[in-house]
C-alpha cells in the first residue's frame, strides 16, 4: 500500500477501535437517565453495561478467527455497519428489552470489529519504524479510549439526550465504512481453512460464562449459587476447549498463539493491568460526581489531562523507544509508574484533592499505562504469523475484556465490604449520617485502589520475569520462519 494511503488506513482502523472501547464507558454516564426514561428497575439496569461486555467478551476468539478464514477487510466493514444499526436501535429503544438487546447486538459485532482492527494494523505496518509509530497512535486510543467516553458521554448527555450516547456511533461507523472501503487491502483468506465449530462452541460458552460469572459478582455475591456455578462451568469450559485445541484439525486458537513467551507475557500483562484499571475508572467517577458532587460534563473534562498523557506516552515515549529498547524495559517502568499514581489516588478524603491527588495520580496513569499498553499490543501481534494474526488479535482483546469484567466485580466487592464494616464500626448518636456515608464511600474506594495498584505491581513482576526479548518483534520474523514453541523455563 503507498505511504499515504497507509496513514490514512491507520486513521480509519483507530477511529473503528476508538468507537469500540468507549462504548464501553459512554453509557455509563448516560445510564442514570436512561434508567429514569425507560422505567428500569435497580435490578435490572446493569444490563445495559452486561449485555454489551457479555456478548463482546464471550465471541471474541470466534470473531478473530472469522476474521482470518473471510478475510479482514470484509469482517471489519460488516462488523462497521453491523454496530451502526445495533447503535441506531438502541437509541430508538421503547423499553429496556429493547435497549438491552441493542446493546448485546453492539457486543456481538464489536468481536467482530476489535479483531479484525487490530490484525489490519499488524499486517499493514511491517516496516519497524512506521509499525512504532502506528502501534504508537493505536495504542494511545485503546489506552484513552475509556476517559474519552466518560468526557463524550457527559456532554452528549448534559447538552443532547441520552440516547445520543448510541446515535453518536452511526455517522462514526458510516465514515469509518467509507474509508475502510476506499483504503483497506482485501486481506488475505484461506479458502482451504475450516472453522473449528466445537472449538468455537466451548471457547465461547466458556467466556460467556466467565464474563457472566464476574459481572453477577458485583450485585450479587462471590458466594452466589448462580455466580459460583457460572466461574466453575466456565473454567471447565476453557479446560475442555484448551484441551480440543491440542487436537482440532484447524484449533480456533492456534496453539502457536499462546506458546510463544513473549505474547503469554502481553497477553497476561494486559489481564492484570485491566483488573487495576477498570475498577479505578468507575471509583473515580464515582468520587467526582457522588462526593464532590460534579456535574457528568465537569467529570468528563476531568479526565482529560490523564488521556493528554496516555497520547504523550505512547506517541512520544513508546513510539520511540520501541525498536531501541527491549520491551520489557518500556513495560516495567510504566507499570511502576501507573503503581505510584493509583498509590497517590488511594489516598483522597472527603475534601476536594483533585488538584494534589487526583491530577497527579491521573498524568503518571496515563503515561505508564500508555507505555505498557502500547509495548504490549506490539509484543501480542508482532511475530505472529499473518494467516493467525486475527486470532493473536482476538486473545489480545480478550484478555482485556476478562480483566475488565474481573476488576470491576472484584474490585467494586472489596469497596463495598470496607464500605459497609466503616459504616457499621463508626455509627452511632451524634454522628451526621451524610458525612459519615460520605466517609466511609471514599474510605472503600481508598482500599480497592491499593488492591488495584497490587494488580500493577503483579503486572510488572510478570513483564520483567516472563518478556524477555531483546527488542519488539515483527511480522517478518513470523514470515521468515514457522513458529515453534518457547521453553518458558529459559
Amino acid at each position: 500500500m503507498a505511504d499515504n494511503r497507509r496513514w490514512w488506513a491507520l486513521v480509519v482502523i483507530a477511529l473503528a477501535q476508538l468507537m469500540v472501547v468507549l462504548d464501553m464507558t459512554i453509557v455509563n454516564i448516560a445510564l442514570p437517565s436512561a434508567q429514569a426514561d425507560l422505567n428500569m428497575s435497580d435490578g435490572n439496569r446493569q444490563w445495559v453495561i452486561t449485555a454489551y461486555t457479555l456478548a463482546f467478551g464471550g465471541l471474541l476468539l470466534l470473531g478473530g478467527r472469522v476474521s482470518d478464514l473471510v478475510g479482514r477487510r470484509t469482517t471489519f466493514v460488516v462488523g462497521l455497519l453491523g454496530f451502526a444499526a445495533a447503535s441506531a436501535l438502541g437509541g430508538a429503544a421503547t423499553g429496556s428489552g429493547m435497549l438491552f438487546g441493542a446493546r448485546a447486538l453492539q457486543g456481538v459485532f464489536a468481536a467482530l470489529l476489535a479483531p479484525s482492527a487490530l490484525a489490519l494494523l499488524a499486517t499493514t505496518f511491517t516496516d519497524p519504524k512506521e509499525r512504532a509509530k502506528a502501534f504508537g497512535v493505536f495504542g494511545a486510543i485503546v489506552g484513552a479510549g475509556a476517559a474519552i467516553g466518560l468526557l463524550a458521554g457527559g456532554l452528549l448527555t448534559e447538552y443532547l439526550d441520552w440516547r445520543w450516547c448510541l446515535y453518536v456511533n452511526v455517522p462514526v461507523a458510516l465514515v469509518a465504512f467509507a474509508g475502510a472501503w476506499a483504503l483497506l487491502a482485501p486481506g488475505e483468506r484461506h479458502p482451504d481453512a475450516h472453522l473449528d465449530v466445537p472449538g468455537a462452541l466451548l471457547g465461547s460458552a466458556g467466556m460467556l460464562s466467565l464474563v457472566y460469572g464476574f459481572s453477577e459478582a458485583e450485585s450479587r455475591s462471590w458466594g452466589d449459587a448462580l455466580v459460583v456455578t457460572l466461574l466453575v462451568a466456565g473454567v471447565v469450559l476453557l479446560a475442555a476447549f484448551g484441551l480440543w485445541q491440542t487436537r482440532a484439525r484447524v484449533p480456533l486458537l492456534p496453539m502457536s498463539v499462546v506458546r510463544d513467551r513473549q505474547r503469554v507475557g502481553a497477553f497476561l500483562t494486559t489481564l492484570l493491568v485491566t483488573i487495576g484499571m477498570f475498577g479505578v475508572f468507575l471509583f473515580l467517577t464515582y468520587y467526582m460526581q457522588g462526593v464532590l458532587h460534579w456535574s457528568p460534563l465537569k467529570t468528563g473534562l476531568a479526565y482529560l489531562p490523564m488521556t493528554a498523557a496516555m497520547i504523550v506516552g505512547s506517541t512520544q515515549i513508546a513510539a520511540r523507544l520501541l525498536g531501541k529498547v527491549p520491551p520489557r524495559a518500556l513495560m516495567v517502568p510504566g507499570l511502576l509508574l501507573a503503581a505510584g499514581g493509583l498509590a497517590i489516588i488511594a489516598q483522597v478524603g472527603v475534601e476536594p484533592a483533585y488538584v494534589s491527588h487526583v491530577l497527579p495520580g491521573m498524568l503518571m496513569l496515563g503515561l505508564g499505562m500508555s507505555t505498557t499498553m502500547m509495548t504490549s499490543i506490539s509484543l501480542a501481534t508482532g511475530s505472529v504469523a499473518p494467516r493467525d494474526s486475527g486470532a493473536a488479535s482476538a486473545t489480545f482483546n480478550t484478555a482485556q475484556q476478562v480483566g475488565g469484567s474481573i476488576g470491576t466485580a472484584l474490585l467494586n466487592t472489596i469497596a463495598a465490604t470496607v464500605t459497609a464494616r466503616y459504616l457499621t464500626a463508626h455509627v452511632g448518636p451524634g454522628v451526621n449520617p451524610r458525612a459519615l456515608q460520605a466517609e466511609a464511600t471514599v474510605h472503600g474506594f481508598n482500599v480497592a485502589t491499593w488492591w488495584a495498584m497490587g494488580a500493577l505491581l503483579l503486572a510488572a513482576t510478570v513483564a520483567g520475569v516472563v518478556v524477555n526479548a531483546h527488542r519488539a518483534p515483527t511480522p517478518q520474523a513470523a514470515q521468515e520462519r514457522t513458529p515453534e514453541p518457547v521453553d518458558m523455563a529459559k
